[in-house]
């Protein structure tokens, strides 16, 4: 390991960021000396940014990928070699905001009912009836299951934050068969083939698989089920502050998506008057 390199890592433990992300900048600024065969302190801000822009135009690279790329790169040279932001701008990619597919209810339903391990079938019913996210699910412990309180505990979820999240009497049912079934010890569901807890990229397969068997067309991952939890409590009549909380979510702006995603005739039938009755009177 470079000195550079052990520099950058101790910055970020320092600054506390997720080992997730971690990853993602040191193969970012990896890449970056790959393509100029040369040490990243070595290397200009022009050719930085040259190289971004190969990211976008040549590589055809996502604009989340390059934007990852960047901010890799302010880390390194403003944090890690300490230049100067003034003269080191390294601009970000503008994302296109699109709405996220929602699976309705009979296809949440059928998904379920479709899936042959009853392990799956839990995971994804903890993701659906409680909005957790995948790297959420793979860490429970069975000590995370309060069945007195009918919460779950997310310890250290996103963002490094603790919370509670909705435990349900039919996920709860499910999860007492899962445990008869299993016992599982550490981890609620622990990996077959290695010691700790399920690979995220396994589950992930697995409702791929799944999503196919219950011919659901709808492009998207797991996360498909998260969106579906959020959705489908807008319109059952949960107000946005609660559901923030449920998610996790660091700011409301993240949780006011969901309103787009809302059947506009059902929302409009439970929150607004039947207008045809004030020109009848």
């Amino acid at each position: 390991m470079t000195k550079l390199r052990q520099q950058m890592i101790d910055q970020m433990v320092l600054r506390g960021f997720a080992a997730n992300t971690q990853r993602a900048y040191l193969h970012a600024v990896s890449q970056l000396a790959r393509h100029y065969d040369r040490s990243p302190d070595r290397i200009s801000k022009q050719e930085v940014k040259a190289y971004l822009l190969h990211l976008h135009r040549d590589a055809n690279r996502s604009v989340s990928t390059c934007n990852v790329a960047a901010a890799a790169m302010r880390f390194l040279y403003h944090e890690t070699l300490g230049r100067k932001t003034s003269s080191f701008g390294i601009p970000f990619a503008r994302k296109r905001k699109a709405l996220p597919q929602v699976l309705s209810r009979v296809e949440v339903g059928r998904l379920l009912s479709g899936t042959r391990f009853l392990r799956h079938r839990v995971l994804f019913a903890i993701a659906y009836s409680s909005g957790l996210r995948v790297s959420e699910i793979v860490k429970l412990r069975p000590s995370d299951i309060d069945s007195d309180r009918m919460v779950i505990r997310v310890d250290q979820g996103k963002g490094a934050k603790d919370r509670l999240a909705l435990l349900s009497p039919a996920l709860l049912s499910h999860l007492r068969t899962y445990w008869r079934q299993e016992r599982p010890d550490e981890f609620l569901f622990p990996s077959p083939v290695r010691r700790g807890p399920l690979c995220a990229g396994a589950l992930k397969h697995a409702f791929q698989r799944a999503k196919e068997r219950a011919r659901v067309d709808k492009p998207g991952g797991i996360h498909l089920l998260r969106h579906a939890f959020a959705t489908h409590l807008l319109e059952a009549g949960v107000d946005l502050h609660t559901l923030q909380r449920l998610l996790g979510h660091r700011s409301l702006r993240s949780t006011t998506r969901y309103l787009h995603l809302m059947e506009p005739a059902k929302n409009a039938a439970r929150v607004c008057p039947d207008l045809l009755d004030f020109v009848s009177r």
